[in-house]
């Protein structure tokens, strides 16, 4: 029902993408008062001030990644671990990146727990600076808002990759870059409101 009535009907339309949200309980990644509600077109609160993304906007991030199952993705702002879930569904390995503590070990249970985190490592860093010892990443996923692209993620991005992430402050636009001969160009892929990027350098 997810899948038919929030996802296909609202323009998903990459196969592999439906497949992964249709095989991935998303109930295993939400505390269990919200359970009930897993399946709902909604973000939910997962603790610290952070929420589990409403499964079309994971769907459509993941859409606009283009992913082909060869590529080492980077996420940022890994939260319970859902993200990270259907990235690995659909990519060779994910480097998951997450800033409190609490909720890295989360992620890591739910997904252990979920039976989909064999290709998936979650690191308990900030996800500004990305992961240079992994650079650089075809796809780059960010799950939280930021006024600009994080200059490291920037450098991290290959040649021919794409970074999806939500820029802006109250009203933020969901834009996919795309990096060219060294050049990185912008497209708008929907409108969003995510919890800010938070960083701890300087």
């Amino acid at each position: 029902m997810m899948v038919e009535r929030q996802l296909r009907a609202r323009g998903i339309s990459d196969a592999r993408v439906l497949d992964a949200m249709a095989a991935i309980p998303r109930e295993a990644f939400v505390p269990e008062q919200w359970r009930e509600r897993a399946y709902a077109d909604e973000p939910l609160a997962i603790g610290f001030g952070q929420t589990i993304s409403q499964p079309y906007m994971v769907a459509l991030m993941v859409q606009c990644l283009a992913l082909d199952g060869t590529e080492t993705v980077l996420e940022v702002a890994a939260g319970s671990g859902y993200h990270a879930a259907v990235l690995g569904a659909l990519a060779a390995r994910v480097i998951a990146l997450e800033l409190i503590p609490e909720l890295a070990e989360t992620a890591r249970a739910n997904l252990e727990r979920a039976g989909c985190g064999g290709n998936i490592t979650v690191m308990c860093r900030d996800g500004s600076l990305g992961c240079p010892e992994y650079a650089p990443f075809v796809a780059i996923s960010v799950a939280a808002g930021a006024e600009r692209a994080p200059t490291a993620l920037v450098e991290q991005l290959a040649e021919g990759g794409r970074m999806v992430i939500p820029l802006g402050e109250d009203d933020q636009e969901l834009r996919v870059l795309t990096k060219a001969g060294g050049e990185v160009r912008s497209r708008v892929a929907a409108y969003c409101r995510f919890v800010p990027l938070v960083e701890v350098r300087g």
